[in-house]
């Protein structure tokens, strides 16, 4: 009996071994089987920091082979440049793209939102006011106004949206009154205006909504949320093109500083950390290599070099020529980098003047500051002093006007008058000796 119910026991065991991988199959089946949707954030500034984001989450999105992808936007604008990155990832991508304006898509969130498949609108949303300004926030130069209009009516055309709203988002020269929108402003649409003119499919309260939209329809599909790495947060930040001349400012002031520091202190960590979050920011974004933190810390390194052992300049030249070159390489545009280190040099040089002024040398910067004289007192002089030849008597050699000649006993010297001039043959007298520096005075014969 014992015998055959262990030979049940084993046989059952057996069979479930072999149903394992059976088992196996059709969980992995149900979970291929079942559709996906990749809901991407798209929110702040739009920078080249957003850009690298988004080319990863695609990425991960077409390598997963997602169904559909939304993306969720939230966005006041930003740079034009990462907007147009954005929106060839965007155009590169095989997968069907949906915008969700949630709540806004301004200036070039509105033109991300474009380069989607469809656009579907918060009942609070709004999209537009997509005017290209400069830094100093006016209007940009007409050359580059062409560009973005154009790149606004591809957009739209690309997609089958009227183009002539598009570009009454990026320019004032149109009349449309029925959208508030009369000429001299920048058309914003809300979502029943979008609807109408055919720009939004709809409007949704959430993710879940847009799923059973007709273009989507999937409305039992898996939601795979692509969240920012908190190193991708810290490169989104560093590479901002308003917080980037900040950072520089910073590391470069904290140096200073730390001159003025005994040791290595707070200003100096300060300072690193900041050049520090720049590299590494730039370096996770992709727009920095190695080469550029290796020509960035040669170049610190030639400084110090000439600091405390002078070279005549040569190496501080180099180190600054490095520093910079190290900046520029992991920059993502000329431009802001020029900025950038503006900014950085006028707050550096005018940080020194201040602390030299107020501090005075304190710290290392004293070891910059040469505080020895050379004085007779001290006992620096070019020449032995001839002190013995004081008040002794001789004759002029040569006329001295003031410098000549002299004879005194059996020495021939090389002498200066007290003023004026001194015949030859005149009787003189050593009143003051100073290294060589031998001074007399004419005298009457009576004082032979």
């Amino acid at each position: 009996m014992r015998k055959a119910i262990l030979l049940l026991s084993l046989s059952a065991l057996f069979l479930g071994f072999l149903l394992i991988p059976v088992q196996l199959y059709m969980v992995a089946s149900t979970a291929e089987d079942k559709p996906s949707v990749y809901v991407i954030p798209v929110e702040q500034t739009v920078e080249r920091g957003l850009e690298k984001f988004l080319e990863r989450a695609l990425a991960e999105a077409e390598r997963e082979q997602a169904d559909h992808i939304i993306l969720d936007i939230d966005t006041p604008g930003g740079a034009v440049d990462a907007a147009g990155n954005i929106a060839q990832l965007l155009d590169q991508t095989d997968i069907e793209i949906t915008a969700y304006v949630n709540p806004d898509a301004i200036s070039a969130g509105a033109y991300i939102a474009l380069n989607a498949d469809h656009i579907v609108m918060h009942p609070q949303g709004s999209m537009g006011a997509a005017g290209v300004i400069d830094g100093a926030g006016n209007a940009a130069e007409e050359k580059a106004q062409s560009y973005w209009l154009n790149q606004m009516k591809n957009a739209a055309e690309k997609n089958g949206r009227n183009p002539q709203f598009a570009l009454a988002m990026a320019s004032t020269n149109h009349d449309l009154p029925q959208f508030n929108s009369p000429e001299g402003t920048y058309l914003t649409l809300g979502a029943e205006d979008a609807i109408a003119v055919e720009y939004s499919e709809g409007t949704a309260r959430s993710i879940d909504e847009i799923l059973s939209f007709e273009f989507v329809n999937l409305p039992d599909a898996e939601v795979i949320h692509s969240e920012v790495s908190f190193a991708e947060k810290i490169a989104r930040f560093v590479t901002n093109p308003i917080v980037i001349p900040i950072l520089l400012s910073v590391g470069s002031l904290g140096l200073i500083l730390e001159l003025y520091t005994p040791g290595f202190g707070i200003p100096g960590m300060i300072g690193l950390a900041a050049l520090g979050l720049f590299f590494f920011g730039h370096l996770f974004a992709g727009f920095a290599g190695w080469e550029s933190i290796i020509l960035f810390s040669v170049g610190v390194i030639l400084i110090v070099i000439e600091i405390f052992i002078p070279g005549f300049g040569v190496f501080g030249v180099l180190g600054i020529a490095s520093i910079i070159s190290g900046l520029f390489l992991a920059s993502f545009s000329t431009a802001t980098m020029l900025f950038a280190v503006g900014v950085a040099l006028i707050v550096s040089l005018l940080a020194a003047i201040l602390l030299f002024r107020f501090l005075g040398d304190r710290g290392p910067w004293k070891k910059m500051v040469l505080k020895s004289s050379t004085t007779s007192e001290e006992g620096y002089l070019s020449n032995e002093t001839r002190t013995e030849l004081l008040s002794q008597h001789g004759k002029a050699l040569t006329r001295l006007s003031p410098a000549g000649f002299a004879q005194f006993g059996e020495e021939r010297l090389d002498v200066v008058s007290e003023g004026g001039y001194i015949e030859q043959g005149s009787l003189l007298k050593v009143v003051y000796t100073s290294g060589s520096r031998v001074v007399v005075r004419e005298v009457q014969a009576d004082h032979k």
